[in-house]
């Protein structure tokens, strides 16, 4: 996706060569247009694949999440990271790793909101060792439906993420796929 690679040379930022920032567009400050055009990039890639709803985690996932959602006309569940006096009981729940803030988390879905009929596409911000699609993967799994796929936003292709998924049957899919961040510079493939 071009107008997303344009967006992440001209203002992401390289802080090493494993961590790219781009919270002037992503992950904290938004920037609708681009998720706008994000939506339709990953509805157009899983339109026929039967997805009935979307999941993804909280924070970073939701705004490409709802606007695929917005597209394919299926509701968006987020899991949520923290427990709230509304949702503490009957969850699906998975610890994930995350790769940038070097913690784990427990992430759930109320079990009410996905059954066995569901064909659910997960979508992410970033995928690098593929932890967190892993983690969404298992709750979708736990709920007896089935993964549709899996959209990413940004891929760092230098880690393992994409061949973690692949090995266990999913069709990934990522609008950016970045080769190297080395030297200061985004490298992409394709």
């Amino acid at each position: 996706m071009e107008l997303l690679k344009k967006k992440i040379v001209e203002e992401g930022v390289v802080l090493s060569d494993q961590v790219l920032k781009v919270d002037s567009f992503l992950n904290h400050q938004i920037d609708p247009s681009l998720m706008q055009e994000i939506g339709r990039a990953f509805a157009n890639r899983f339109r026929e694949s039967g997805v009935t709803k979307i999941v993804t985690i909280e924070s970073s996932g939701i705004a490409p999440a709802v606007m695929a959602g917005l597209e394919l006309g299926v509701p968006v569940i987020f899991a949520r990271k923290r427990k709230s006096l509304t949702l503490q009981d009957d969850l699906y729940t998975e610890k994930v790793y995350s790769f940038t803030k070097k913690e784990e988390s427990e992430v759930s879905v109320s079990r009410r909101l996905l059954s066995p009929i569901d064909r659910v596409l997960l979508i992410d911000d970033f995928l690098a060792n593929g932890e967190a699609a892993l983690a969404m993967a298992r709750i979708v799994e736990q709920a007896s439906a089935n993964v549709a796929g899996i959209g990413i936003v940004i891929e760092k292709a230098f880690q393992n993420g994409n061949s973690k998924l692949k090995e266990k049957g999913y069709q990934v899919e990522s609008l950016a796929r970045i080769a190297s961040l080395k030297s200061g510079f985004v490298e992409f493939i394709d």
